[in-house]
């Protein structure tokens, strides 16, 4: 089996530079970092993964936090943190904490702290600031995609916002009486992004100068099974019933289109529904969202852990020369040595398809008014 003399010697340096170069740690030339790739490529040498990690202290691994796996937005997340450290030449390891609190306290307590993780990225998860502590007092870096960590960096979106945009959107087509499906109360324990969003809908309707019909708001559970429980009972009269639905996820609202259908009522003509996340599914469906990126936030969450990472490993030793101590300016214009916490917002875009119109002037609700039009 080759070994990294082999290399050395046919790309005609030391064996220094060979780990230099293809561990990523310490200064090597472009040229040179070519050069050893494509011997150890051309006789088949592979760097240990233990011998690296014993010699860096890290082990290219990085620990990823969920609280569901059945769900395609935390999917999404980890699709994209994964494209992105395999680009980086990091592995991936994941924790699903769907069970209850006793396995998120052996996660936690065992083996985000003992396991061979360099970070963690937590995605939709509050953690306490006991959690976040004790990762970042072993050097284990945290970034947290869905809301922001006590003394940890973020990847965040405005649900308040997002819950503005929808609801604008709406009412810039005519739409008074919205009704709202946001999440159960087992849905808003973390960062309470349905009610966010429900905020921002009622923020929406108030500037607008009507006020929320509280009547109008039900719960789900972000599928689409909840969403159309909670559409067959906002539609179940007709002389009352919205003449728009705004779902705080496209699952819930293609329930909601799926309810609709079933009364026999046309999207949007009879209705408009918007939703949020643009599912995979929204295009088939025709419906309008509004784009959270969850692919992208999980890419912008590997690159500010990884920030993180390599300054650890740039961290100025004794032989450390004044010239290559100087800080490291990064893309942003922030200093790679500054370990100060960072909270990055990702941009929300609104889709709009077929799913949304204006009301139909024939609406049977509309001569009667509402609480919205007054």
């Amino acid at each position: 089996m080759p070994g990294i003399d082999d290399v050395a010697r046919l790309a005609g340096v030391s064996t220094a530079t060979v780990s230099r170069a293809l561990s990523g740690n310490g200064s090597v030339s472009d040229r040179t970092r070519t050069r050893v790739a494509e011997v150890a490529a051309s006789i088949g040498y592979v760097v240990s993964s233990d011998a690296s990690s014993l010699a860096s202290g890290r082990t290219r691994n990085i620990g990823v936090v969920v609280p569901h796996l059945n769900r395609w937005f935390f999917t999404s997340v980890i699709e994209g943190a994964e494209r992105a450290l395999l680009r980086r030449g990091y592995d991936l390891t994941l924790y699903n904490l769907s069970g209850d609190d006793g396995e998120r306290r052996r996660v936690f307590d065992h083996h985000l702290l003992r396991n061979r993780v360099d970070a963690v990225i937590a995605v939709a998860l509050a953690l306490d600031e006991d959690e976040v502590g004790r990762l970042l007092s072993l050097g284990k870096p945290i970034a947290g995609v869905g809301g922001p960590l006590p003394g940890a960096s973020a990847i965040t979106i405005d649900d308040i916002a997002v819950g503005r945009l929808a609801t604008d959107h709406l009412i810039g087509l005519g739409h008074r009486r919205i009704a709202y499906i946001g999440g159960s109360e087992e849905w808003d324990l973390e960062f309470h992004t349905p009610t966010k969003r429900r905020l921002g809908f009622e923020a929406a309707l108030r500037d607008a100068g009507h006020a929320p019909d509280l009547d109008r708001n039900r719960g789900a559970d972000f599928t689409i099974p909840g969403g159309h429980a909670a559409a067959m009972e906002l539609l179940a009269d007709p002389a009352d019933r919205p003449t728009a639905i705004f779902a705080a996820s496209d699952e819930m609202a293609i329930g909601c289109i799926l309810a609709a259908r079933e009364l026999g009522l046309s999207v949007p003509g009879d209705l408009s529904v918007i939703g949020v996340d643009d599912h995979p599914l929204a295009d088939f469906f025709g419906l309008t969202t509004i784009s959270q990126h969850p692919e992208l936030q999980g890419e912008e969450a590997v690159e500010l852990l990884l920030r993180s990472v390599e300054r650890g490993r740039r961290r100025p030793g004794p032989r450390t020369t004044a010239a290559t101590a100087l800080p490291t300016p990064l893309a942003d214009g922030t200093d790679a040595d500054d370990e100060r916490p960072v909270t990055v917002p990702v941009a929300v875009d609104l889709v709009v398809r077929s799913s949304t119109a204006p009301p139909d002037p024939a609406h049977p609700a509309l001569s009667a008014g509402s609480p919205n039009e007054r």
